[in-house]
C-alpha cells in the first residue's frame, strides 16, 4: 500500500502512532493507511459520527472542545496502555475533530492495526471506552430548543 503525502505527514515516525486533536474533517481512509503495515493482518477502524438525536429531542449540530496539549497525551496514554494489553497490535490511531460539527460528519476515529483480528477489535473497543472515559474533551450539544455542554462520560 502507497501512502499518501497527507497520510505521510500524519504518520508518526517512531511508532507508527498517531495522536491528535484536529480541526478538519476525518477521513477513515488516512487513518487506516496511517496504521497499514506489513505485519498487520487486520485493521479495525470505529468512526463515532453526529447523530441527529439524543434521547427524543432532535439534534441541529455539536460543537467540540478540547484541551488539545492534554487530549493528546490522554490519547497516548491510551495507545501505551493498548501495546501493553494486546502486543500483536502494531499501530494505533487515535483523532478527535473539534468545532462544530454537522449530522453525520465524524467526531472520532480510532484505527488499530494488528496481526490478527481479534486483537485488533478487542484494542480498538478498549480504546474507545478509554477514551470516553478519560481525555479532556467537551461538546455542546444543539438542539431545536436549547443546549447542553456534555462532559467526560461513561458512554
Amino acid at each position: 500500500m502507497s501512502l499518501s503525502s497527507r497520510q505521510r505527514r500524519w504518520r508518526l515516525v517512531e511508532t507508527g502512532d498517531l495522536y491528535r486533536i484536529v480541526e478538519k474533517p476525518l477521513s477513515p481512509d488516512v487513518v487506516a493507511g496511517s496504521v497499514g503495515v506489513p505485519a498487520a493482518g487486520g485493521i479495525v477502524i470505529f468512526s463515532g459520527v453526529v447523530r441527529n438525536e439524543k434521547d427524543g429531542r432532535p439534534v441541529k449540530y455539536l460543537e467540540y472542545e478540547a484541551h488539545a496539549p492534554m487530549a493528546e497525551a490522554k490519547m497516548r496514554e491510551i495507545g501505551a496502555e493498548v501495546r501493553r494489553r494486546w502486543p500483536s497490535v502494531k499501530a494505533v490511531a487515535i483523532l478527535h475533530r473539534v468545532g462544530r460539527l454537522e449530522i453525520g460528519e465524524s467526531s472520532v476515529l480510532i484505527a488499530v492495526s494488528a496481526a490478527h483480528r481479534r486483537e485488533a477489535f478487542e484494542a480498538c473497543h478498549y480504546a474507545i471506552d478509554t477514551l470516553k472515559q478519560t481525555v479532556p474533551v467537551w461538546k455542546k450539544e444543539h438542539f431545536e430548543d436549547g443546549e447542553v455542554w456534555v462532559g467526560l462520560q461513561g458512554g
